[in-house]
């Protein structure tokens, strides 16, 4: 029978298979008319997933804080999936390349428009009273977020606008990470000291990112595009794919964050400082910081204007979107 031929050519496909790895098929069976059928909420451990959200207070709103920030690294685990892939490639295959740049850009939209979740979807007076608890914690120290800025562009892209005239490729990576711009939002405004914020973070992830930062020195995304072909660097869907991912990473994502710094830390005339101590105000603006992962894809003109128009839009009086109750 047609049924009975088919389940033979699985079993023959086993056994070859197995038996390449110098295993036993039988074993295996045998393991497989044991084994418990699979269930979905054992699949992604889903009692564990809701048992992971501890607030620190009584307040309803810390709830939603937390998960927004446990579903946002998700999202930037996900985008670093295929960040990898592409450092880790070398097949040079265009449609590869846009395909993976495209999926990041589809997370980082997912991610930008669902945080009218923390714009609009908390009371301010529960923020403004949990986020105590909550020192020195901050958002900052987002290491994923970090990893996802070494794995696109070399640090030399990524050292603070002010000295980044100063360095280049040939710096070593320990040279260059010092110098790296997010350590400048993370300084006490008062003394100019490292805030414990900051400290926490190097002494945790420091080894780590650097790391990174070694294994992919010659292979970040904006390499991989840079040895690609002439005619495959041209494509304008490649271009496009690449400059989007620019801007959700490095114009909308932060200015997203902007407007949730000025819906909770700086209305009516009683700016509150960020947890941490972090610099929001200088460390947020895209045009005050002027990362931009892949700077030969744009004009001069683009680059002097980085950013600009959407921080006039956020400082705007006229703009009520960030400003109301």
């Amino acid at each position: 029978m047609k049924n009975d031929a088919l389940i033979q050519s699985q079993i023959n496909k086993l056994e070859e298979k197995y038996k390449n790895s110098g295993q036993d098929l039988s074993s295996y069976l045998d393991g497989l008319l044991y084994q418990r059928y699979l269930t979905y909420w054992d699949y992604i451990h889903l009692d564990t997933l809701l048992s992971i959200q501890v607030p620190r207070t009584h307040f309803p709103d810390e709830e939603i804080f937390i998960m927004y920030h446990q579903i946002t690294e998700l999202y930037f685990k996900l985008i670093l999936h295929e960040q990898k892939q592409i450092t880790e490639d070398k097949s040079q295959d265009l449609r590869y390349f846009i395909e993976k740049v495209n999926r990041m850009n589809n997370y980082f939209k997912a991610l930008i428009s669902s945080f009218s979740i923390m714009i609009k979807g908390m009371e301010r007076e529960q923020f403004l009273r949990y986020r105590m608890a909550l020192l020195p914690a901050s958002g900052f120290q987002s290491a994923q977020y970090r990893m996802i800025e070494i794995y696109a562009t070399p640090l030399e892209n990524l050292v603070y606008h002010t000295e980044r005239d100063s360095f280049s490729s040939q710096n070593k990576i320990e040279e260059l990470f010092e110098h790296i711009y997010w350590k400048k939002g993370a300084t006490d405004k008062a003394t100019g000291e490292k805030t414990l914020t900051l400290k926490q973070f190097e002494i945790r992830y420091t080894p780590r990112l650097l790391r990174i930062a070694n294994q992919v020195k010659e292979s970040t995304i904006y390499h991989k595009y840079l040895q690609l072909p002439e005619s495959s660097r041209k494509n304008k869907d490649l271009i496009k794919a690449l400059k989007d991912l620019d801007i959700n990473a490095n114009v909308n994502w932060p200015l997203m964050h902007m407007g949730s710094a000025y819906r909770y830390l700086a209305k009516e005339n009683q700016e509150v400082d960020a947890t941490g101590g972090t610099n929001w105000k200088q460390f947020l603006p895209p045009s005050f910081q002027k990362i931009i992962f892949f700077p030969t894809l744009y004009s001069e003109n683009e680059l002097d204007e980085w950013g600009k128009q959407w921080v006039d839009h956020i400082f705007n009086p006229a703009n009520k979107e960030y400003k109301e109750t």
